[in-house]
């Protein structure tokens, strides 16, 4: 599917090859990215790499030289979907796989900052080396899984861009204290009621003292990290173990 045309140009656009168009823009239709996309913050093309096959029966793949099961995407095929697409040079080209360095906030940042990339997204075996060389893919994994292919990791990736736009979410500083902002987890939330089960809200967040609210906040941030996420916490230069999980 693709985005209605619009009077002026898009701020932002993620362009899609996928052998499946019909899943956008799925989730990214409703909520906070489908309201943006329909006040046109932003703009989604959704192309069929099968429209650039060349036989009747729209083959996009083929069997992988030297033998093993299933099926590669071929390097010709894609490689002219990819020019159809015809992408500024400036735009990244994305390539959703398995084997790609890991995505990360930092990364997703770069990306919301620029033009929008060229998303493919890989299905079968994989695709072929010689396209991703000649191409410039950068590939790019949403984590150490496999899927059924990489429309689900493309949305992520979109959504994740989408929500730091300009405009998109409701106050500019509602993602500045989210979870990798400073290569920190976030810190646990609370609302009302102001007992839950017997368990209040802790007593500081309803002090008034915002300093106070702030020192437990990164407290937290920093607790969480360092027991969930020792590869964040050990990326920190200089650090040792927070000192809530050293008390008593």
């Amino acid at each position: 599917m693709t985005a209605a045309p619009t009077d002026r140009p898009a701020l932002w656009r993620a362009t899609v090859l996928t052998l499946f168009p019909e899943m956008f823009p799925g989730p990214l239709g409703i909520s906070l990215a489908g309201r943006a996309l329909a006040s046109d913050l932003w703009a989604l093309d959704a192309r069929d790499i099968r429209a650039s096959a060349t036989d009747r029966h729209r083959s996009v793949d083929d069997t992988p030289a030297g033998g093993r099961p299933g099926m590669v995407l071929r390097a010709d095929i894609l490689a002219a979907a990819i020019d159809a697409a015809a992408v500024a040079p400036d735009r990244p080209r994305l390539l959703m796989s398995p084997r790609g360095r890991p995505l990360t906030q930092s990364r997703v940042v770069e990306l919301a900052r620029g033009p929008g990339p060229l998303i493919v997204c890989g299905r079968f075996e994989g695709v072929d080396q010689r396209v991703i060389d000649a191409r410039g893919l950068e590939e790019v994994s949403i984590g150490d899984y496999v899927l059924s292919g990489g429309e689900i990791a493309a949305i992520a990736l979109i959504d994740a861009c989408v929500r730091l736009l300009p405009g998109v979410m409701g106050k500019e500083a509602s993602g500045a204290e989210e979870s990798f902002s400073e290569g920190l987890l976030e810190y646990p939330q609370y609302t009302r009621p102001q007992l839950f089960e017997g368990v209040p809200i802790p007593e500081i967040l309803t002090s008034g003292d915002h300093a106070k609210v702030a020192a437990w906040r990164r407290a937290q941030a920093e607790a969480l990290t360092w027991a969930r996420r020792p590869d964040l916490w050990t990326a920190r230069p200089g650090q040792k173990a927070p000192k809530s999980t050293t008390d008593g």
